[in-house]
């Protein structure tokens, strides 16, 4: 089918270069405004969840939001009860005076959790009306005028860390770009080759944003925090399919073939392991789905989309683009850089890829045992990992929102504005019943002052004080005894910490169906592509080792608070609950990729003949330093995240591209030869029945003669 598909590539390659041209401009012109589209509201949240419940049980029956939306914090510039304090904290209330509004706000001799340590501070926060869409834009600039007045709360946090990542996206393209160009100038060692990846690497993203709105217009809302995986996966996808059907379209031209049987030779290899590579990055992200959040499943959706989009680029736009160019492909490349090309097409012998695979399976059982030695070793701190949750601390310090969330938790006491609630249903008969119930939840161990009883329709909303932050132990230790005790009615327990534990709870509960989806569709995937059960087991073992180790130093930098200098970041003391996850999913589809990248060309060289300690060495001679460059620019895509000023973003970039250059250098040039030389011609075992199966469905990576 490929074979097919390149002659009619390279018969059509005008009508294939104008024809995606008119595609892709097209899909900027729709996909481009997504981002104004897609928002971060209720991500990290189980909508099905117990906390999640509470609040809409809540909002239905009081017509307000569960939880304060807006907080604006007051530096009155006098004494609380002064009559100077209160007219300041009068003009706030008149600047939230909206129809259904709930306030709360400090009175003079009223409720002193609302009144700062040094007496000479307050805040007001705001319940928006039910349906109250464009409230906030509504209240915003009254409060803007207030001199002393800062604004913070849920919406607040929400549309500022949203507005972070497009900045973060928009600078991360930036900064990657020219790296990018001149880091494969350098690999390609010609201009023209060099703006192949960039051309393919563009192409995705667009793709990839116009699959992404139709997605979250017509099938489910998505999260603004896809698009940034979407732009960092697009460009290393594209380096490292670019690189590797540019390199055989190279190989296939010094072995003499003119263009058009190079480019069909290319396409039923390399093309055909760029259609693997990408499946496998696919079903990897596509784990995702199983779990309910919705910063995960879109996440799932935007990596899938993308990876799908990355192969069909490389397999229709770059082809024809080759088709076109043909020997000049090498084009604008001094002399001295010409040699390089043809000696790195030739496949010579004696490289250095080549030299170091015999020297490493020369001495194999040493070089295993040091590599996974090293590998677990860095993963220890894994053990200790601690998780925490998005609020307005992953924002920078200069952010409104989070100039809030650190003045309430320091310079207040155990505040209002983030409660643990209770929705129990009941009617005025119930009353009595349920302040008896109130007055037991005020005695659990961390509860702050008096429970507060408000009836509504339906309902009574059961307000407690945690001690401490709402993320913090006591505050979790609180919840879980609230859930624990006999309710005289039917109650459901929300808020922050609530909603937090209900997470955790929802992603250990889809966390094995995910590691499942991922060992399988790896083993049958690298099966498929091998022939051999030996090789996708070993697969799986050096991806998680790889795993292990970029997660272990993860926690070195992020939770234990290393690097936060050069870096850029203030640690949380934890690291976000959901990125774990995500970075699994992501590194071992890439892990994965590069894996394949190897295998084909080793088992390429072992079906040609060749003993499987030469197999091995061509193999690596041929896509050692390919995968190599390849993670080098597939970290400057990726670890460009690593400028973000969302704190779990930049979690997402340095995780990805400690697990890429882990893959590439300790496991792809240490692991895998003493590893294939230590089991020899086992490699290639598989039992009779799927040896046949594969021999009828399998991947055959030969070029034709």
């Amino acid at each position: 089918m490929l074979d097919r598909l390149a002659a009619l590539i390279y018969r059509r390659r005008r009508r294939f270069l104008w024809g995606s041209l008119a595609v892709v401009l097209v899909a900027g012109f729709f996909g481009g405004p997504v981002f104004g589209l897609l928002d971060s509201s209720g991500d990290f949240d189980d909508p099905s969840s117990e906390a999640p419940l509470a609040s809409r049980d809540i909002a239905r029956a009081t017509k307000n939001s569960a939880a304060p939306d807006l907080v604006a914090l007051v530096r009155l510039g006098a004494p609380a009860d002064s009559a100077a304090g209160q007219r300041k904290l009068d003009r706030v209330e008149d600047a939230l005076k909206v129809p259904g509004m709930k306030l709360i706000r400090y009175e003079r001799g009223g409720d002193r959790s609302l009144v700062s340590k040094d007496g000479r501070s307050s805040y007001v926060a705001a319940s928006f009306p039910e349906n109250g869409g464009g409230v906030l834009d509504t209240v915003r600039p009254r409060l803007e005028r207030i001199p002393g007045v800062t604004i913070g709360g849920n919406d607040i946090a929400r549309d500022q860390v949203g507005e972070q990542v497009s900045e973060d996206i928009a600078r991360a393209e930036l900064l990657a770009f020219p790296i990018l160009f001149l880091l494969s100038l350098f690999v390609f060692r010609s201009v023209v080759a060099a703006l192949l990846p960039l051309a393919v690497g563009g192409a995705t993203i667009m793709l990839s944003f116009v699959v992404m709105r139709f997605v979250n217009s017509t099938i489910e809302p998505m999260s603004i925090y896809a698009l940034n995986l979407i732009t960092g996966l697009g460009l290393g996808l594209a380096i490292d399919y670019s690189l590797f059907v540019v390199s055989r379209f190279r190989e296939e031209l010094e072995r003499g073939l003119d263009t058009s049987a190079a480019l069909r030779a290319t396409m039923t290899t390399a093309g055909r392991t760029v259609l693997f590579s990408s499946v496998t990055v696919a079903a990897a992200l596509a784990s995702l789905l199983v779990f309910p959040l919705r910063f995960l499943y879109s996440m799932g959706v935007g990596g899938l989309v993308c990876a799908l989009m990355a192969a069909l680029v490389a397999t229709t736009l770059l082809p024809a683009i080759l088709a076109a160019l043909g020997p000049r492909v090498n084009a604008l490349s001094p002399r001295r850089w010409q040699e390089s090309i043809h000696r790195d097409a030739s496949g010579e012998r004696g490289g250095f890829w080549y030299r170091l695979s015999h020297t490493i399976m020369r001495r194999p059982v040493p070089v295993a045992a040091g590599a996974a030695t090293l590998l677990i070793v860095l993963g220890i701190p894994f053990w200790g990992i601690k998780f925490t949750g998005v609020d307005a601390g992953v924002l920078p310090r200069d952010h409104s929102a989070r100039v809030v969330d650190d003045a309430l938790a320091k310079e207040f006491p155990p505040n209002r504005a983030t409660p643990v609630f209770v929705a129990a249903r009941g009617g005025p008969g119930d009353r009595a019943a349920v302040e008896r119930y109130a007055r037991r939840l005020g005695n659990v161990r961390g509860v702050v002052g008096e429970p507060r009883v408000q009836p509504a329709d339906g309902l009574y909303r059961i307000d407690l004080v945690a001690r401490g932050r709402p993320l913090g132990e006591p505050a979790k230790e609180v919840v879980r005894d609230v859930r624990a005790i006999e309710s005289p009615v039917p109650v459901r327990v929300g808020g922050v910490t609530a909603a937090f534990l209900d997470q955790q709870k929802a992603l250990s509960d889809s966390l094995p169906l995910a590691l499942g989806i991922l060992a399988v569709t790896t083993l049958v995937i690298l099966f498929l592509m091998t022939g051999s059960v030996v090789l996708p087991v070993k697969a799986l073992v050096m991806n998680l080792l790889t795993l292990s180790a970029a997660f272990g130093l993860l926690v070195l930098i992020f939770q234990d608070g290393h690097l936060e200098g050069l870096l850029g970041f203030t640690s949380q003391g934890a690291l976000e609950s959901s990125q774990p996850v995500l970075l699994f999913a992501v590194a071992f589809g890439l892990s994965t990729d590069y894996g394949v990248f190897l295998l084909t060309r080793i088992k390429e060289a072992h079906d040609h003949g060749a003993s499987n300690e030469e197999a091995v060495a061509l193999g690596l001679e041929r896509t050692g330093r390919i995968v190599t460059f390849a993670a080098l620019l597939f970290v400057i895509a990726i670890g460009a995240f690593a400028t973000s000023q969302i704190i779990f973003i930049k979690q997402l970039g340095v995780g990805t591209a400690l697990a890429v250059l882990i893959d590439a250098t300790i496991v792809r040039a240490l692991l895998v030869p003493s590893l294939m030389r230590l089991l020899g011609d086992r490699n290639w075992w598989a039992p009779r029945p799927l040896a046949r199966l594969h021999r009828r469905i399998g991947l055959s990576e030969s070029a034709p003669a």
